[in-house]
């Protein structure tokens, strides 16, 4: 799970590590434990921050969900969410048409 950020900034980038992970993504890890951070635009213009990496998570709420046609028939939410399927969220990031 992540949270969606208008930017993030590290104290300490020596043991950042970045991985392309498509044509308009990537991925921020730690190169010491291989946690991953953030999921970002390479333009920079969104950031999603992975919930493991706040040591305070209160008052966060789930609001949405992306790439709901991709997930498991049994796996849901008790809360409503908005809902976005891969093509809807990648036309969503890149400006382009789903």
């Amino acid at each position: 799970m992540t949270v969606e950020c208008d930017s993030v900034a590290f104290a300490d980038e020596a043991s950042l590590g970045i991985y392309r992970s498509s044509d308009y993504g990537e991925r921020l890890f730690c190169r010491v434990c291989g946690s991953s951070l953030v999921w970002r635009m390479q333009d920079g213009s969104a950031h999603a921050l992975a919930l493991q990496a706040l040591d305070d998570q209160s008052g966060i709420a789930l609001t949405s969900e992306i790439f709901i046609d991709e997930k498991p028939s049994f796996y849901a939410f008790a809360n409503e969410t908005r809902k976005m399927t891969g093509a809807e969220f990648i036309a969503a990031v890149t400006g382009e048409g789903a």
